[in-house]
């Protein structure tokens, strides 16, 4: 795609039009620093219980950047059906972590790859006949998802601030780091003018990273042990298909597919100001499913819209697909091209942190505001309070054992995952309620 005469900096507020390349480079880069480190971490974790060797690992991470800059492409220019024409950015889910570190350790690696293959294809086929089952994922029940994503992902925002999954989480040099971060990014916004304001999460990773570096917290060994260039690896682990594998992972892609919903809801909500459409939704969805197929096919766990991403708009409403897209090409150049992946995946978690505490918020936010937009009648207040009340609340009490009654399978897919209890309870009460419970004076 080629800059016109027509380019300008002010189309970065609108979702068509064309942004000089120069000045559109910094925001789609800025996309894609805020959700690396997490489009990697999964992969880290899923192997680990699956018993991958760290070689065969680090192809993987390889191949997911790679996948995640097709699939991110896909959504904003949409094949046929498949995408949704919105700025969403895809990457690796959190969401499947629970359940395919189970399946992985119980059946290996190779069943992960199979239910990921099988369960794309339902989401992708759901998505594109989403038209005949839309209507029961309303405003209160999408809003409802929405504010529970931006809630479990605080959690995700405090970890990362702290030092991630690190025997030094929380020690003075990460708070530090992760606070320096949170400053420079806030005190950007503050004093920046024009567009630029825009930038203060890139401008406050590069001052976290520089001052990570200064602090010794930056491991530059591992950017040249892959090579310089390495095209993705087809089919590194061949899949095996086994039904417990299979039905586990497809109800979490039901779970993903809320989830999704959400993001793209929340995107045209607070970004586009604007409600969504079913044809977005339906592409939206389509693309998760058949992308995650694709990602299944290179070894990879399920791409899924990124809530990191959406959370970087509404703070910052840049829409424009052009210069989102041109974060999804460094992502593919970092499939291809090891040393940029292993440059960007050497970013601290502390930093990450400092950047995404109030993105985070702000989606949680999102979900407020759409739940006001769907109004605060006694029907939509009882669908909201309970369902949030127990999706929450339920997941919280893991540790108490109160799912223990359930089935493993119960366990795995809602014991840790209010986004799924929340979708399930939000959904029943929306259909079991009478429609009219506001109080009529006699």
């Amino acid at each position: 795609m080629r800059c016109t005469s027509n380019a300008s900096i002010s189309n970065i507020y609108k979702l068509n039009g064309q942004v000089p390349l120069g000045k559109a480079i910094p925001f789609g880069v800025q996309h894609i620093l805020a959700m690396f480190v997490s489009n990697l971490t999964p992969i880290i974790l899923i192997g680990a219980s699956s018993g991958l060797d760290q070689a065969k690992t680090a192809l993987l991470l390889q191949n997911a950047m790679f996948i995640a800059g097709i699939a991110t492409l896909i959504q904003l220019y949409p094949v046929w059906r498949i995408g949704s024409g919105l700025p969403i950015v895809m990457g690796v889910s959190f969401t499947f972590v629970t359940i395919l570190t189970y399946v992985g350790g119980t059946y290996g690696y190779g069943a992960v790859v199979g239910a990921v293959l099988i369960g794309g294809i339902m989401e992708g086929t759901l998505g594109l006949l989403a038209k005949y089952w839309r209507k029961i994922i309303t405003p209160v029940v999408a809003a409802a998802v929405v504010t529970t994503i931006g809630y479990s992902l605080l959690t995700v925002g405090i970890r990362s601030f702290g030092g991630g999954y690190t025997e030094d989480f929380g020690s003075p040099k990460n708070l530090i780091l992760g606070t320096v971060t949170l400053v420079a990014c806030l005190l950007f916004n503050i004093f920046a003018k024009s567009f630029w304001k825009q930038l203060s999460v890139l401008f406050g990773l590069v001052v976290g990273y520089i001052l990570a570096s200064v602090m010794g917290m930056v491991d530059f060994s591992g950017i040249l042990e892959g090579g310089f260039i390495a095209l993705p690896s087809l089919l590194p682990v061949m899949p095996e298909f086994h039904v417990g594998a299979i039905v586990s992972v497809a109800i979490i892609f039901l779970v993903s597919a809320a989830e999704t919903i959400g993001d793209t809801s929340a995107l045209c909500a607070t970004g586009l100001e604007r409600e969504v459409s079913e044809k977005e939704i339906s592409g939206s969805l389509a693309c998760d499913g058949f992308a995650s197929t694709l990602s299944g096919l290179f070894g990879c766990p399920p791409v899924t819209s990124f809530s990191q991403n959406i959370g970087l708009i509404t703070m910052t409403k840049v829409v424009n697909r052009f210069a989102i897209m041109t974060g999804a090409v460094c992502m593919l150049l970092a499939g291809l091209f090891p040393p940029i992946g292993a440059f960007f995946a050497s970013l601290p978690d502390a930093v990450l942190g400092g950047c995404t505490i109030m993105m985070f918020g702000s989606i949680m936010v999102s979900g407020v505001q759409m739940l006001a937009r769907a109004g605060f009648n006694q029907r939509n207040t009882t669908i909201a309070a309970l369902s949030l009340s127990v999706g929450i609340g339920a997941t919280s009490a893991t540790e108490a054992g109160i799912w223990h009654v359930f089935p493993q399978i119960i366990q795995d897919v809602f014991g840790g995952n209010c986004v799924a209890v929340v979708f399930v309870v939000s959904i029943l009460l929306d259909l079991l309620l009478p429609k009219d419970m506001e109080i009529h004076k006699i």
